[in-house]
């Protein structure tokens, strides 16, 4: 999902519940599906105010969830004890708060064990020098 189609503008919808609780749901899930979880945390920017295209982008998440029921967190058995982990950032990837996301994922062999997204407090700027 790409975070700048989705925006705060467009038709509120009629029942924010329905909305909030479907997010709340697609949350609790990111536990066992971490490749879901930038997704459902861009969602989870709109439940104050969400709109017909925020709950179509959330439909479309279940609708990747209905077509791969394979995937999700596996902890092999025969695993190598390697520990690797990765970091990265989108410097200013919020087109609404122009805050930065930084993440990080922590991998025992070739199993998932860890992961964090954060959103930056800070506001990252962009200054262009003239030439």
């Amino acid at each position: 999902m790409e975070e700048s189609k989705l925006s705060d503008k467009g038709e509120l919808l009629k029942d924010p519940a329905s909305y909030r609780r479907l997010v709340g749901r697609l949350i609790y899930l990111t536990i066992t599906r971490p490749d879901i979880t930038y997704s459902v945390h861009i969602l989870s920017r709109f439940m104050h105010e969400p709109r017909l295209q925020h709950m179509t982008a959330a439909l479309r998440v279940v609708r990747y969830l209905k077509s791969s029921p394979g995937q999700g967190l596996l902890l092999h058995a025969n695993n190598p004890l390697n520990l690797k982990a990765f970091c990265d950032s989108d410097w200013a990837g919020c087109p609404i708060t122009r805050r930065s996301t930084t993440s990080y994922c922590v991998f025992l062999g070739d199993s998932l064990i860890s992961w964090r997204t954060k959103r930056q407090k800070t506001v990252s700027l962009i200054i262009k020098c003239r030439s």
